[in-house]
């Protein structure tokens, strides 16, 4: 989002193999990568800097689940902060957005697609459309790409700052997103105002599926992942098969960094041309002026403009982000749990000291070693404390549970006066399974809704009051849900919270008899 921006530089701690020698901080990179690592002084970059960012990351408790930075063509850092580790995809966020510009941009160079010039509704010519004006007939790919379609996406059209696309849940909630996309009311000319609406993102998917005769995924696969060796993908699907075009991409981190190396190369990678050059200068230039804050909008591209000249990101809920600032040879790659990255970005911009190599110091490399190697652990854990008797009272009770957000029909929690507890949840109308660590430790498991992994971790905060703290990960959202039992346990008041702001509500729930 826009108030996520080029404060874009994070931490680190490094899943690759980490040394200290007499020429600084090394790294074993895979023989599939094609970039491969050097020392922060190698690239001239200050490892001095890059502590201090540590020392604050783990002060301030900050969520950042991995950093890459990628200088002159070379990692300098690959890093990442428990509970996130290398082999784990994470959601992107809408970073997926400036990905569905890229696939529109090939679309386009390979003729599946005329220009970004042509109407949308005629795109569509199999569909009747509700609310059809001059204004809708007018509506064009290029109006979507900038987030000026004109169509009522539940956001303040007079103050774009204030980004509550309602519609995002209700279309979500219809047998067909694509004509619920479609049949939006206009209020106002397409083109004449900045706001920001997922539902352009998704009908450029369709649009996608519909001239391809695959998804998203599919043609990202053959023309974009594929040619940079990325495999690891997920991407979830419409109810029709159409990928999610404006969020919930999954990616490795090292995979989005050869995505960014790939556009500061102006679309090259090797002796390919993998995205067309004039596309990528098209739309990673402002074409919007006024979007709420100091930032201009492209083509689902965020351009900082005239504070950082050439620079454009990918940006996503949470702290994704792909930064590629071409001015200074660099790449930079963020995920986490919930943070903003203008917190960290002092001191990368610090860091950077020179386009030459610099000196090395051995006891400043060894120092960043250490912070890297501590970042990797898991926390030390604490001795389950006492029990009170309301854990026996509860243990395997099931609960039926009030109408919420976060579509959580029934909970149960089992205890056996050990280290662990689990808890058994029928979310969204699949059943999750969670072990919990009750020793400060998370327990993993898998999380069927977003097919990625959960960390878990448990207490009692009172005698009748149970903390569940369910962080899902690569999956963004750290959820903590606080259960405090009625008399003999047989009802529950839930309070939750979202670490983002998704989600933040109380409800009841009653024990089965």
């Amino acid at each position: 989002m826009a108030t996520e921006r080029l404060g874009s530089l994070s931490i680190l701690c490094v899943a690759l193999t980490l040394c200290a020698t007499d020429r600084g901080l090394t790294a074993t990179i895979s023989a599939e990568s094609e970039m491969d690592a050097l020392s922060p002084e190698q690239v001239g970059m200050d490892s001095a800097a890059l502590i201090e960012m540590f020392d604050y990351v783990r002060d301030h408790q900050i969520p950042v689940h991995s950093v890459q930075i990628v200088r002159h063509g070379h990692f300098a850092l690959d890093a990442y902060f428990y509970p996130f580790t290398p082999r784990m995809r994470h959601d992107v966020a809408s970073v997926t957005k400036s990905i569905t510009s890229t696939l529109i941009g090939l679309a386009i160079d390979k003729g599946y697609l005329p220009d970004v010039h042509q109407p949308v509704v005629g795109l569509f010519r199999n569909r009747s459309v509700s609310h059809l004006d001059d204004r809708k007939r007018l509506l064009t790919v290029e109006h979507l790409l900038t987030m000026q379609a004109g169509w009522d996406c539940g956001v303040d059209m007079k103050d774009p700052r204030i980004n509550l696309d309602a519609r995002l849940a209700e279309m979500r909630r219809t047998a067909d997103w694509v004509q619920f996309a479609l049949d939006l009311p206009m209020v106002a000319d397409p083109g004449s105002r900045f706001a920001y609406c997922n539902a352009n993102c998704h009908l450029l998917s369709a649009l996608l599926t519909q001239a391809t005769g695959t998804n998203e995924l599919a043609f990202a696969r053959k023309l974009l992942f594929e040619p940079l060796g990325i495999r690891d993908v997920d991407w979830p699907a419409d109810p029709q098969g159409n990928s999610y075009g404006w969020s919930d991409l999954q990616l490795r981190p090292r995979d989005m960094a050869k995505l960014g190396q790939m556009l500061l190369q102006r679309g090259r990678w090797g002796r390919r041309q993998i995205v067309p050059e004039a596309w990528l200068s098209t739309a990673t230039a402002a074409h919007v002026g006024y979007t709420g804050n100091d930032d201009h909008y492209g083509y689902f591209w965020w351009v900082p403009g005239e504070r950082y000249p050439g620079v454009f990101e990918a940006v996503g809920r949470g702290g994704q982000r792909i930064t590629v600032w071409p001015a200074r040879d660099l790449v930079l790659v963020f995920t986490g749990g919930g943070f903003d990255p203008g917190d960290l970005s002092k001191f990368i911009l610090k860091a950077l000291k020179s386009d030459a190599p610099l000196p090395t110091d051995p006891k400043t490399t060894s120092r960043l070693h250490n912070r890297v190697e501590a970042a990797a652990k898991p926390p030390t854990p604490h001795p389950k404390a006492a029990s009170p008797a309301m854990e026996t009272t509860v243990s395997r009770k099931l609960y039926k549970l009030s109408p919420n957000g976060l579509g959580l029909t029934s909970l149960a929690l089992g205890f056996n006066r050990s280290a662990q507890a689990t808890a058994e949840i029928m979310w969204d109308e699949r059943p999750v399974r969670i072990p919990v660590g009750l020793e400060g430790v998370p327990l993993f498991s898998d999380n069927p809704l977003i097919k990625l992994p959960q960390a878990a971790t448990g207490q009692w905060l009172t005698d009748d009051t149970f903390e569940l703290r369910l962080d899902l990960v690569g999956g963004i959202n750290f959820y903590r849900i606080t259960l405090k039992f009625g008399v003999q346990g047989r009802s529950v008041q839930v309070a939750l919270s979202e670490r983002t702001g998704l989600n933040e509500e109380t409800f009841t729930g009653v024990a089965s008899e």
